[in-house]
């Protein structure tokens, strides 16, 4: 009698349960269906818009990436990741490792199987960054990388608290230091691209209410609320200050040094100086939305632009780049990729900017 009982408190335990489950998800299609109801994070527009799209199967001309990351974790991947190349039209993939020592080599050695379609990047090594002979060491461990296989650097990575992507984190010394200097010349010695990112889109520093228009995505990234941090200005000073200090060492800013908001801002810096250039890897979602002003620029900045993705290595994340390149296609989006809710616009760039951007420039820095 009492297991009788207690099957029956289970029973209907159950039944509660998947009442509570079934109102839930009814409440949840409401939500979303309910205008008055849909939240930000929930938005998924879909045009509705007659209008040309365009699949663009394999990028127009070779292309060399100029930034990607070790993202094989076997040799089954990797094996993937070279047909995918081969479908696209990617020549070559810069690996930028930000590893030194043995992993750096452990990843040279993975990649070693194609050599010839990857080239490994190593990082610099931060370690007793504030101690005395900090760049001798450093220095050091530099060129045991490039004699391991690294034919550049980076990524370096600061957001506004100091150098932090190579390991360990350098917080509080940012690329403008003058313990920096020392490293930077021997990269220009050794024939060593630097690849640097500065900051991160304005939006991620801007006041996360309202009036912020890159909300959806800046809200992931914030850094408004960040005690002590450079702001983007402050960001995009030192930068400046990078290169002024470094004229001989080659420097590659990817994003566009998360400059998409004002062009004229890192326009101004590759007006100025002559070893700068910029990638512009993962901030299609940013530039792509205006397409004629982005058009024009890299029209006239055809020759300091490469072409970068760091998004993985599927083929529809290659093709995405290609459609916003090469087509002519309007308000099309990629929630999944691209993650903010404005529609995204072809630039329909010349065959000659084209041939630039998606290799003739990184050919010669990776020379």
């Amino acid at each position: 009698m009492r297991k009788h009982q207690e099957s029956e408190i289970n029973i209907n335990h159950m039944r509660t349960q998947l009442s509570i489950v079934l109102f839930a998800l009814t409440i949840q299609v409401f939500a979303q269906t309910n205008p008055d109801e849909i939240l930000l994070k929930d938005y998924q527009p879909v045009s509705i818009y007659n209008i040309p799209q365009t699949h663009v199967e394999k990028a127009a001309f070779p292309v060399i990436d100029m930034h990607s990351h070790q993202y094989a974790e076997s040799e089954e991947d990797l094996d993937e990741w070279v047909r995918n190349m081969d479908a696209a039209g990617i020549e070559k993939s810069i690996v930028l490792t930000e590893a030194y020592g043995e992993a750096f080599d452990s990843l040279v050695n993975a990649y070693s199987k194609y050599k010839d379609r990857f080239d490994i990047w190593c990082g610099f090594d931060y370690t007793g960054y504030d101690q005395p002979g900090f760049p001798e060491k450093a220095i050091k461990e530099l060129e045991r990388c490039v004699k391991a296989g690294a034919k550049g650097v980076g990524e370096l990575g600061d957001k506004g608290k100091g150098l932090f992507y190579c390991r360990p984190q350098a917080w509080g010394m940012h690329s403008d230091d003058d313990r920096m200097i020392p490293l930077f010349a021997k990269c220009a010695e050794l024939n060593l691209p630097v690849n640097i990112h500065i900051a991160e889109p304005k939006w991620m520093y801007e006041t996360m209410d309202k009036t912020n228009d890159g909300l959806m995505n800046a809200y992931k990234w914030r850094l408004d609320n960040q005690e002590g941090i450079v702001d983007h200005e402050g960001m995009i000073r030192i930068l400046d200050n990078t290169l002024k200090k470094n004229p001989n060492t080659i420097f590659v800013a990817c994003h566009l040094a998360n400059c998409s908001y004002d062009l004229t801002k890192v326009g101004a810096l590759l007006d100025k100086y002559p070893n700068f250039y910029i990638d512009i890897s993962a901030r299609y979602g940013e530039f792509s939305p205006t397409p004629r002003t982005t058009r024009a620029f890299f029209i006239k900045y055809q020759d300091k632009i490469v072409y970068g993705t760091d998004m993985g290595i599927s083929m529809d994340m290659y093709q995405s780049t290609f459609r916003v390149l090469e087509t002519a296609d309007e308000h099309f989006y990629y929630k999944n990729r691209y993650n903010y809710h404005w529609p995204m616009h072809g630039l329909d760039l010349p065959e000659k900017v084209l041939k630039k951007v998606y290799h003739t420039n990184a050919a010669r820095l990776t020379k």
